[in-house]
């Protein structure tokens, strides 16, 4: 039987300053914020909240925000990662690719849609593949650029595994660019990080080469 070992990712990884008041506020309480100021902006915007369709919107909207498209900013949801004996002495590419990408701009509060490919080479020790669907999701829930989703996704691999042999793409449509502004339904926004083994050009290519 495969030794199951439990680490925590380190929060060493590139992070977003929160107001250290807000950000010791219960969950309930960050509910109850939100859902008064978007009370406040319903009201701006001259919406009739005594209607049946938009009475509750304000508190729909607060824990969507919270408990959902937004749950990565509390560090209790940070997933711990599996990590089991690499028994099999298999030291080849491992990718998980088409990983759904569900995040928010943090410019727009609209959505980024797309999906991420992860590679890395086991050394000592292999994920549990779920877990990095779960590491993806934790940094997507929050307000994001891809770049640096990109950059947090890469480092808490690296962190996990305990070694620099990751890869990371993400090919992402960002809805700030669709359904506003330049209205361009047709761009795709692709970032990338290569460290360690997928530095080399003959890695790269067999990676992208899986997932293309």
């Amino acid at each position: 039987m495969q030794k199951s070992i439990e680490t925590k990712i380190s929060d060493a990884i590139i992070e977003v300053e929160l107001d250290e008041k807000m950000s010791q506020l219960s969950e309930d309480e960050k509910i109850e914020h939100i859902k008064y100021h978007f009370t406040e902006i319903m009201k701006v915007l001259g919406l009739d909240l005594t209607d049946d369709s938009l009475k509750d919107t304000p508190e729909r909207v607060a824990k969507m925000y919270v408990n959902e498209h937004f749950s990565g900013l509390n560090p209790a949801h940070k997933p711990a990662i599996s990590l089991f004996e690499n028994s099999y002495g298999y030291h080849r590419m491992l990718v998980e690719k088409d990983i759904t990408l569900y995040s928010n701009c943090e410019h727009h509060f609209v959505p980024i849609i797309g999906k991420v490919h992860v590679a890395y080479i086991p050394g000592e020790k292999v994920i549990g593949l779920s877990k990095i669907n779960r590491l993806v999701n934790y940094y997507a829930k929050r307000p994001q650029v891809q770049e640096r989703l990109t950059m947090q996704i890469a480092q808490g691999l690296q962190e996990a595994l305990g070694h620099k042999n990751v890869a990371v793409v993400i090919e992402a449509d960002h809805l700030c660019v669709a359904s506003r502004g330049i209205k361009d339904t047709n761009s795709l926004t692709v970032t990338e990080h290569f460290s360690g083994e997928f530095e080399r050009e003959e890695t790269q290519q067999k990676f992208l080469s899986y997932i293309h």
